[in-house]
């Protein structure tokens, strides 16, 4: 029985001296996890050991990780310097190395797939000096900067999949004059309007066959805006002709008229009180009306004429933007209707510009939280961030600067994508292409291009499905555009 005892004794201290001898020969030491947490967390005579004590034991487990992780990536064939370069890999590091491929009318978003592995490209990193690659973490850290690009840049990298399209859905071209502004209906992937610079608005459904439900005609002049109810059974639209008018969508009729004293530029429902529409004006007035009734509830002045409006998704801030390129958050109360000024953001341009378009998200993967997307007349689309505990105060994530727009231009945020962390908007343009940004790039930020239009591309809207944009020109063309079906969207 000893002799059992001291063989087995015998054949334990040389299976760890093989383990050991074979750590050592992969480069791997063994580390003690406790004697690790000891050294980085030393206990003086006035420490408190309690603090002392949790501070150990969170070292204790990051040794045992960083193990762990090593040899995970050790049985995966590939070295520590490997490794290490791509804990250390900068935020683009998929793209780094990726052809410039021009887009063409007859490929409108779609590109070949970069034949670049991920082996390859680990390979490449662990040829380079550590000094280029601290370079490249300080220069990829940023996460605020201002780029300058036109309009016919073409996209010097790959598109996203998701982002590619098979061609048009339908047309409606039905208009002759410039659609001003266009929208899907409230969750709805069918149902679209469209408003013209000649007063009319236009409902209509895109199923097959598409078709024009409702014209609806009633204003004397440009349709500035209009939203639809939550339940998409009206529409309220603003004018230039100095009025509101709300519609029902299945009569076609007009059930409510509203007259101001200036003209009307921006008009939302509130998304929990259907009751309640918030109307922005040329007389820097931003008032809350009761739809039942007609009448003014609540009324604040801004600094400048109140061109652009969204709201949050709860329905107590509304973000304004004003004819000098200030963006306000006006808190409202759902009950009342009362509204007082929380923030404003002033512009940075010497020059100041209108805002065209203010756009609300609940979530990005970027900011982690509700976001905010400007766009100006000058061409700077700007991306906020959103501090909802803060009565929705706004911080300056990332701009991009773009040539200046003689059109009101629109813009709006693109669906979110499963595998990238970026932040991608899609605006219309004077050269008739509908572009697509990425906004956290400082160079190549445009992504994919599409070629269609006649004419200045005004306003771009996404379908509540998101697989389908519709965009508007100055001729008075809508085309609705159909995304390809990918693994990722």
């Amino acid at each position: 029985m000893d002799e059992q005892v001291v063989a087995d004794k015998k054949t334990s201290e040389g299976e760890e001296k093989e383990e050991k001898k074979n750590e050592e020969e992969n480069g791997e030491a063994a580390v003690d996890p406790e004697l690790f947490s000891c050294l980085l967390q030393p206990s003086s005579p006035d420490a408190d050991g309690e603090y002392v004590g949790v501070r150990r034991l969170l070292l204790y487990r990051k040794a045992q990780a960083g193990v762990c992780r090593r040899n995970d990536w050790r049985c995966s064939g590939k070295g520590y310097v490997a490794y290490r370069n791509f804990i250390k890999r900068p935020k683009n590091w998929e793209t780094s190395y990726l052809p410039s491929l021009p887009s063409t009318p007859g490929q409108s978003g779609r590109w070949a797939p970069s034949p670049l592995s991920l082996s390859l490209f680990l390979d490449m990193e662990s040829l380079r000096s550590s000094r280029d690659r601290q370079s490249d973490n300080q220069t990829m850290g940023r996460t605020s900067f201002s780029s300058s690009l036109g309009d016919n840049d073409r996209p010097r990298r790959k598109a996203e999949p998701a982002y590619s399209f098979v061609g048009m859905h339908c047309i409606f071209d039905q208009c002759k004059v410039a659609v001003t502004v266009l929208k899907f209906g409230h969750m709805s992937s069918e149902l679209l309007a469209y408003g013209a610079s000649d007063g009319s608005l236009t409902v209509c459904t895109i199923s097959q066959p598409p078709s024009v439900i409702q014209n609806l005609k009633g204003h004397s002049k440009e349709v500035t805006d209009f939203d639809f109810s939550s339940n998409n059974q009206y529409i309220a639209s603003s004018s230039t002709d100095k009025t509101v008018r709300v519609w029902e969508i299945k009569k076609g009729i007009c059930v409510r008229v509203i007259y101001g004293v200036a003209a009307q530029l921006c008009i939302r429902f509130h998304p929990v009180n259907n009751n309640f529409l918030s109307v922005g004006n040329a007389n820097k007035e931003l008032t809350v009306f009761n739809f039942s009734t007609g009448r003014i509830i609540n009324k604040i002045m801004l600094d400048g004429q109140v061109t652009s409006m969204d709201r949050d998704h709860t329905g107590q801030l509304i973000f304004c933007g004003d004819a000098l390129g200030s963006i306000y958050t006006v808190s409202m109360d759902s009950r009342s209707g009362n509204l007082s000024r929380s923030h404003r953001n002033r512009s940075r341009n010497l020059t100041k510009s209108a805002v065209t378009s203010v756009q609300y998200r609940s979530f990005s993967l970027l900011a982690r939280g509700p976001v905010l997307l400007t766009c100006t007349q000058d061409g700077s689309l700007s991306f906020f961030s959103v501090a909802l505990e803060i009565q929705g105060y706004l911080t300056l994530r990332c701009s991009l600067k773009l040539s200046p727009r003689i059109h009101r231009i629109r813009a709006s945020f693109c669906p979110l994508l499963s595998l990238e962390k970026g932040e991608y908007i899609v605006s219309g343009s004077e050269d008739g292409n509908v572009y697509f940004y990425d906004l956290t790039r400082p160079k190549h930020t445009c992504v994919n291009k599409l070629q269609g239009h006649g004419s200045t591309v005004i306003d771009v809207s996404w379908n509540h499905g998101e697989n389908l944009l519709a965009s508007s020109d100055s001729d008075g063309t809508v085309i609705i555009w159909k995304r390809a079906k990918t693994n990722t969207s």
